[in-house]
C-alpha cells in the first residue's frame, strides 16, 4: 500500500491528524478558521472506533490535499459532514465561506442522503440493483461539479481504512458498494492511487480467503522477489547509463501488482498466482516525452520483448489523460512489465483529474467528462443501466484510427459499428460497409488496437435490432434501442392504417385519408381497439352517406379465422396462412400479415421486405398468435444434494402443463450443490411471471426466454 495511505491509516487522534494536514496543505487563515470550526462543530461526537469524530474530516482533508492543493477542495473535505451531522445548516456554511464551498458541501450531503435512503442488508437479493441505482443517482447528483466526486472518493478511502470498527455484515456491504460504485469512478477520473487502494481494501473484506492466499504468497516470496527486482533494476540502469542517460535525472521504482489486480488476472486466465506472467513490474520516470521512446528502444534491443503486450499511451492517451508506454520483457527466465513515462505523466497517472488542480495553478483544463453528462439520460431500466455504465467505465481500452488519423478509445471487444457510432450518431445509424486497414470487412468485425477504420454510409438510417447484443459500447446499444423503438412505432402506425384501409377497401380505396383516426399504432396490437375504430368509421359513413353505404357496411362484418396457432381477423374470406421464407417468424415473435387474395402471408414485424410492403400500402390483416402458444425458456437452477430433488421440481412444473425439452444435470466439483440446465415450453408469455413460479420451488441461477434474435 502507498506509504501516505499507511500513514493515514495509523492516525487516530486530533493532534496527529491536525499535524498531518498542516504538513500536506498550505494552511491559510481561512483554512485555519475552518479547521478550528470543524473540530468545534464535531466536539463530543465519536466514531465507532472510539476516536473523536473530527479526526475523520481532518484526515479526509489530508487525503484531498495530497491530490489537490486548491483551498476550496480542502475546505469542502473539512466541512463535508457538518450539515448532516451537526447543528449547522448549509445556509450557515454559505454565509460564512461562500457559494462555491457551500455548493460542494451540498453535493456531498445529497450523495450521503441518497446512499442512506437506499441502504439495504448485505444478504438482500436486491443489492446489485440498488447499488446500480445508487450509482446512477450519485453521479447525477454530482454531475455539475466533478470536485465533489474527488472529495467523496477521499471520504470513502478513509472510511474503508477504518472499516474494521464495523460489524462484519456492514463491512461486506460497504466493501461491495465501494467496488461497484466508487472504484469505477476513480478509474475513469484517472486517480490510480485511490482506485488501487479502494480495490485492495474492498477485496480484503469481500474475499478474505483469496486475499489471504495472495498475501501469504507475496510475504513468503518477499525476499526472493526483492532480489529479483534488484538484479533487473541494476541491469536496466546499466543499459541506460551505457547509452548516455544521466541516472541522477531518472527514477526507477519496482512494484508488485496490487492484490485485486492479481486476483482478477487469476480469475480471467484461470491460473494460480505463481502463473501470473507480469506479477513483477518496474516504472521508469524520465524528463521528456522523447526520452520515453529512447528508453523503450534500448530496453527492446537488450531484452526480448513480448510484442503482443506492447501499448503506447504516450502518443494515444486514454480519455482520462493517462499517458505511459507499457511493454513486457524477458530477463533471466522471468517476465517483467515495464512502464515508461515522464515525471509530468506520472503526476497525471497518480492523481488523475486532480493533477490539473494540484500542479497547474489556476488551470481550468480537465479531461473529457462527457461520459458523466451522458449518464443523466441513461436508460430507466436499472439492470441495463448498471451493465451499460460498468461496461463504459471499467473496461480495457483499444485505440483505433480514422483514415484522417483521428484517434478513438474504445472498450476491448468493440466492433466497427461501435467505431461508427463513436465517430457520430448518424454515421452509426447510416453505416452499410466498413474497411479495416483498407480491407472490406463486416460491420460486426471486432477491432484491434491500431486498426485504421473507414465507414461507408447511405442517406437513411438502418435499424439493426438483432445486433443489439453484438455491439460493445453503451452509445451504440442506446442508439440501436432508440432506432428500433422508433421503427417499431412507425411500423405499428402504418400497419394500423393499412389494416383499416383493407377492411373498407370495397367501399373506399383509402378511408384513412378522408377520416381522422386517433392512435393508429394501437390497431395492430389491440383487437378490441381495432373493432372500436371500425365501428366508429361505420357510424360516420352511415351518417354521411345513407342507405347504400349502410348496406355495404353491414356486409363487412369482421370474422375470426384460426389456422393452427395463428388467428386472423378479417371481413374477407381467408382460407390459408403461409410464412414467408425471408424471415419465417417463430412462436411469440412480433408479426404482421399481408392479404394476398384469400391467403394471409405472415412476416416478422422487423423484416425488411415487410417494411417495404407496409410503406407501399399493401393490404394488411389483423393477426395474432393463439393463446395456446408455447413459449420456450431456458434456466440454470441449483438443487440440494438430496435424493429426488430433480423429480420434485419436474413434478411441480408439470402442474403448469409445460413441456420439458432438455435436461443437463451434474454436480459442481468439490460442491454439494447440484446444477441443472433445463429447457422447457410453457403457455405463459411473461418471462418474469414464469421465473417467479420457478423460484417458489428452487434457487434460480440464470433464467431467460429463448426468443428469436430480433427480440434480443
Amino acid at each position: 500500500m502507498d506509504p501516505f495511505i499507511d500513514k493515514i491509516r495509523s492516525i487516530n487522534n486530533l493532534e496527529d491528524a491536525r499535524n498531518l494536514l498542516q504538513n500536506e496543505a498550505k494552511i491559510t487563515p481561512n483554512l485555519q478558521e475552518i479547521i478550528d470550526f470543524t473540530i468545534q462543530a464535531h466536539e463530543g461526537q465519536f466514531r465507532k472506533s472510539g476516536e473523536p469524530y473530527a479526526v475523520h474530516p481532518l484526515l479526509v482533508a489530508s487525503v484531498a490535499s495530497h491530490f489537490s492543493n486548491t483551498e476550496d477542495v480542502i475546505a469542502t473535505a473539512l466541512l463535508h459532514d457538518v450539515v448532516e451531522d451537526t447543528e449547522y445548516s448549509l445556509d450557515y456554511v454559505r454565509e460564512r465561506w461562500g457559494d462555491d464551498i457551500a455548493h460542494m458541501v451540498d453535493g456531498l450531503t445529497k450523495i450521503d442522503e441518497i446512499r442512506e435512503h437506499e441502504l439495504i442488508p448485505s444478504n438482500s437479493n436486491k443489492k446489485l440493483i440498488t447499488s446500480a441505482l445508487t450509482f446512477r443517482k450519485m453521479l447525477i447528483a454530482s454531475i455539475d461539479d466533478v470536485r465533489v466526486l474527488v472529495v467523496k472518493l477521499c471520504d470513502r478511502l478513509h472510511n474503508m481504512l477504518t472499516l474494521d470498527a464495523l460489524p462484519e455484515n456492514k463491512q461486506k456491504r460497504i466493501a461491495e458498494e465501494t467496488l461497484v460504485v466508487y472504484v469505477p469512478i476513480a478509474h475513469r477520473l484517472g486517480i490510480s492511487t485511490v482506485k488501487n487502494t479502494l480495490e485492495d481494501l474492498a477485496f480484503f473484506y469481500i474475499y478474505p480467503q483469496e486475499y489471504e492466499k495472495i498475501d501469504n504468497f507475496i510475504k513468503e516470496h518477499e525476499h526472493a522477489i526483492q532480489l529479483t527486482f534488484n538484479k533487473f533494476i541494476s541491469s536496466t540502469k546499466k543499459i541506460l547509463e551505457t547509452n548516455g542517460f544521466d541516472l541522477s535525472k531518472i527514477k526507477i521504482y519496482s512494484r508488485i501488482k496490487h492484490y485485486y489486480s492479481i486476483y482478477l488476472k487469476m480469475q480471467r486466465k484461470g491460473v494460480t498466482i505463481d502463473e501470473v506472467l507480469d506479477l513483477l513490474a518496474i516504472r521508469i520516470l524520465v524528463d521528456k516525452d522523447i526520452d520515453c521512446y529512447k528508453v523503450l528502444g534500448f530496453l527492446h534491443l537488450s531484452y526480448k520483448p513480448l510484442i503482443s503486450r506492447f501499448k503506447d499511451y504516450v502518443a494515444t492517451p486514454k480519455e482520462n489523460g493517462y499517458q505511459t508506454i507499457h511493454t513486457t520483457v524477458f530477463y533471466n527466465s522471468k517476465i517483467y512489465e515495464v512502464q515508461i513515462r515522464t515525471f509530468e505523466m506520472n503526476k497525471v497517472a497518480e492523481y488523475g483529474i486532480a493533477a490539473h488542480w494540484k500542479y497547474k495553478s489556476g488551470a481550468k483544463q480537465q479531461p473529457n467528462l462527457n461520459w458523466l453528462k451522458s449518464l443523466e439520460y441513461s436508460n430507466d431500466n436499472i439492470e441495463e443501466f448498471y451493465a451499460d455504465t460498468k461496461e463504459d467505465l471499467y473496461s480495457e481500452e483499444i485505440v483505433v484510427y480514422s483514415p484522417h488519423g483521428d484517434t478513438f478509445n474504445l472498450p476491448r471487444g468493440s466492433t466497427a459499428l461501435d467505431f461508427a457510432y463513436a465517430v457520430h450518431t448518424d454515421v452509426g445509424r447510416n453505416a452499410v460497409e466498413c474497411y479495416i486497414n483498407k480491407v472490406k470487412r463486416p460491420l460486426l468485425t471486432e477491432l484491434k488496437s491500431s486498426d485504421i477504420v473507414s465507414i461507408k454510409t447511405v442517406d437513411y438510417a438502418i435499424p439493426r435490432c438483432s445486433w443489439l447484443d453484438m455491439v460493445k459500447t453503451n452509445r451504440a446499444k442506446k442508439q440501436i434501442r432508440f432506432l428500433c423503438s422508433q421503427r417499431l412505432k412507425e411500423i405499428d402506425e402504418l400497419s394500423g392504417r393499412n389494416i383499416v384501409n383493407t377492411v373498407f377497401s370495397a367501399y373506399e380505396k383509402n378511408i384513412t385519408s378522408i377520416m381522422k383516426i386517433d392512435s393508429l399504432q394501437k390497431i395492430p396490437q389491440i383487437l378490441d381497439y381495432f373493432k372500436h375504430v371500425k365501428h366508429q368509421i361505420e357510424k360516420k359513413i352511415i351518417k354521411e352517406r345513407g342507405f347504400v353505404a349502410r348496406f355495404k357496411i353491414y356486409t363487412s362484418k369482421i370474422k375470426r379465422f384460426k389456422f393452427d396457432n395463428m388467428l386472423i381477423y378479417s371481413n374477407f374470406s381467408i382460407n390459408s396462412v403461409s410464412f414467408d421464407h425471408c424471415c419465417h417468424p417463430k412462436f411469440a415473435d412480433e408479426i404482421v400479415a399481408f392479404k394476398e387474395g384469400n391467403k394471409a402471408v405472415i412476416h416478422h414485424k422487423m423484416c425488411d421486405k415487410a417494411y417495404k410492403k407496409i410503406m407501399s400500402n399493401d393490404e394488411m390483416l389483423f393477426c395474432k398468435w393463439t393463446k395456446d402458444t408455447l413459449y420456450q425458456y431456458k434456466m440454470v437452477v441449483s438443487l440440494p444434494n438430496t435424493k429426488g430433488e430433480l423429480a420434485r421440481l419436474l413434478m411441480y412444473m408439470s402442474q403448469y402443463e409445460g413441456y420439458i425439452l432438455a435436461v443437463e444435470y451434474g454436480r459442481e466439483k468439490h460442491s454439494y450443490r447440484q446444477y441443472c440446465d433445463i429447457e422447457f415450453e410453457l403457455n405463459i408469455p411473461n418471462v418474469e411471471e414464469v421465473r417467479r413460479l420457478i423460484e417458489k420451488k428452487v434457487k434460480v441461477i440464470e433464467f431467460h426466454s429463448k426468443k428469436d434474435a430480433y427480440n434480443k
